[in-house]
């Protein structure tokens, strides 16, 4: 079957199924500033889908075979079934379609500096960090985040130069329909095993993207990693590494923290000091994230100097330990993270932070991430003080029957973590707002809608 091409519809509509997603409503811009007619739709109203309306982009609420009628292509995500009405009625009408991953990667041809990052953690921070510095920097990139970064005012930028920047993601192995120039390869871990069978199948996936790099392409990987270092010994093409082992090229020198957890250190590559970095978000998992972008920009062509002040001017991605408002004396931070190796990174930097009591509000995310990593969920939470569980996030998943948050609940609080399950957000709210004291700090987990949560949290305070 051919793959349709998006050159071959410019000026007509192109319709999103799933516009909402992070990545999909950044595609949504980007073909807008190229002059598509772009329309789409979510099963829920969010402020990605909010802000989609204010560019004059038409977004629905709701899945619906009518959405289709009059589009010349319709783009999905990998999170749309098939079943979905949408594409179940292009199927009936003829209508082509072409997968996020696809289209993204179609995007990316033609530019001589092709960035990707990608891996388990750390994918929209790091991007994101790269992203500032290239702009601080004097490139004039085209980029593509999965996350909002103020700097380039959303999650999108048209650029003028010769490299595009890209969030590479590993879910459904999307992220091989990308064609990179050079690679930065964070980390490898277990997730999405509704789709990979195990580790191995996900280091193997990993080792596919990497054969994409042209012999004269480059790897930026974390040495510390020991799947990644594994995968950098088989290149084809050059490759770096960076970490805190004494292996790396690219090193942390003088590295210190303040109280609540924000680095300084000196970046080094084979000893020699390039750049001076004082971090704005905290946590030794930054630092990292830090030389993987240093790194990146280093073999770019990057002023180092400069470099190293961008990051210092970079004051995080929305949706990432972000401080989200105070109601009633309590700050309120929401996070993104939804792997149990996440949360825990989280919530070690959050442990910092000045507070009285911590409360981890956590969204677990899809049945099959909680079955399959049931474990690592029981002691994921073991900085907080409190904890509270909502229902699980189905996203693309139907209830099997089989997994609940209770069950996680009573695994925690046997472990004797003062834990609590509120199903709902009103129930979240009601339960917090009963127990909760000035001082306190929460932060909310999970990449499906619990952010909502903060909204509603202020929302009725500033009603108040």
């Amino acid at each position: 079957m051919r793959i349709p091409h998006i050159r071959d519809y410019t000026g007509q509509r192109v319709h999103m199924v799933g516009i909402g997603g992070s990545s999909m409503s950044g595609l949504a811009d980007m073909l807008r500033h190229k002059g598509y007619q772009v329309s789409g739709s979510d099963r829920t109203d969010s402020y990605a889908t909010r802000r989609l309306r204010e560019l004059g982009i038409p977004v629905i609420v709701g899945h619906s075979a009518q959405n289709v009628d009059g589009a010349a292509l319709v783009v999905y995500s990998a999170a749309i079934d098939p079943s979905n009405p949408e594409r179940a009625a292009c199927d009936a009408l003829g209508i082509p379609t072409l997968e996020r991953a696809y289209l993204l990667g179609q995007l990316m041809e033609g530019y001589s500096r092709a960035i990707g990052v990608c891996g388990a953690h750390g994918k929209t921070t790091t991007t994101s960090m790269l992203a500032q510095v290239l702009l601080d920097t004097g490139f004039d990139p085209t980029i593509h985040i999965g996350g909002r970064l103020d700097a380039i005012g959303g999650s999108t930028r048209i650029g003028q130069g010769d490299t595009f920047l890209a969030e590479a993601c590993e879910f459904n192995a999307s992220f091989l329909q990308l064609r990179p120039t050079m690679a930065v390869l964070l980390n490898i871990d277990a997730d999405h095993l509704d789709y990979y069978r195990d580790i191995e199948h996900i280091q193997e996936t990993f080792a596919q993207f990497l054969a994409l790099l042209p012999q004269d392409g480059l790897c930026v990987g974390c040495g510390d990693d020991e799947r990644v270092l594994a995968l950098m010994h088989g290149l084809r093409c050059p490759g770096v590494t960076y970490g805190f082992a004494p292996h790396n090229r690219w090193q942390p020198v003088n590295l210190v923290y303040d109280e609540a957890g924000y680095p300084t250190f000196d970046a080094a590559l084979d000893g020699r000091v390039l750049a001076h970095v004082v971090l704005r978000v905290p946590g030794g998992f930054q630092v990292l994230n830090a030389l993987a972008a240093l790194a990146a920009a280093y073999a770019a062509g990057a002023d180092m100097a400069r470099a190293g002040q961008a990051l210092s001017d970079f004051a995080g991605v929305h949706r990432r330990f972000e401080l989200t408002g105070i109601v009633q004396g309590v700050r309120l931070y929401h996070d993104y993270g939804h792997n149990p190796a996440e949360m825990a990174n989280v919530l070690s930097v959050a442990r910092l932070q000045r507070h009285n009591r911590l409360w981890a509000v956590m969204q677990p995310h899809t049945y099959s991430r909680v079955k399959r990593l049931f474990g690592d969920y029981i002691h994921c939470c073991d900085a907080a003080d409190e904890v509270l569980i909502t229902d699980i996030y189905a996203a693309r998943e139907k209830d099997p029957g089989d997994i609940h948050s209770t069950m996680l609940v009573d695994r925690i609080a046997a472990t004797g973590k003062s834990v609590h399950y509120t199903p709902t957000f009103d129930d979240t709210e009601a339960y917090l707002r009963a127990h909760w004291q000035p001082g306190d700090l929460v932060l909310t987990m999970g990449c499906g809608d619990i952010n909502l949560l903060n909204e509603q949290l202020q929302a009725h305070e500033n009603q108040a």
